[in-house]
């Protein structure tokens, strides 16, 4: 059962990882509609993947409950330890990109947030922004 739930967890963090560098190709090229359809899919891999590591948790409880006097690592078999080194990694991995694309976004929402300053000026008013007696050219209609 740990080794099941091991692998699939590792297939959850391989498609979190392939939908993650998917949104930094398109944010590279401006394609913002497919990173918001894949948000609905990258949230259900994440509940996914934090089902599977709650049941990995349980069932490694299971193992250390049932012979206390062993540590981990002998309770263990290869295969498990192989799978729980890749899991790590895929977890690292999936923190790099998720950095790599965090700055992009940030990056790209500062250059919006520029633009529409430039395009139409606030000011502070309290705690609030509103915009200046400069955008008055601007006219909105609905």
């Amino acid at each position: 059962m740990l080794s099941y739930q091991l692998q699939s967890a590792i297939k959850d963090l391989e498609a979190l990882i392939s939908l993650s560098k998917e949104d930094i190709a398109d944010i590279k090229e401006a394609k913002h509609n497919p990173q918001f359809e894949r948000f609905a899919i990258k949230e259900e891999k994440i509940k996914s993947f934090e089902h599977k590591k709650a049941m990995i948790d349980r069932e490694i409880s299971k193992l250390m409950t049932a012979e206390p006097a062993k540590p981990l690592a002998d309770l263990l078999d290869n295969e498990q330890h192989q799978q729980l080194d890749l899991l790590k990694e895929h977890l690292s991995t999936l923190r790099e990109v998720n950095q790599q694309y965090a700055k992009m976004v940030l990056s790209v929402g500062a250059f919006y947030n520029t633009l529409l300053e430039r395009v139409v000026p606030t000011q502070m008013q309290g705690y609030q922004k509103v915009a200046s007696s400069e955008a008055s050219f601007l006219e909105v209609r609905a």
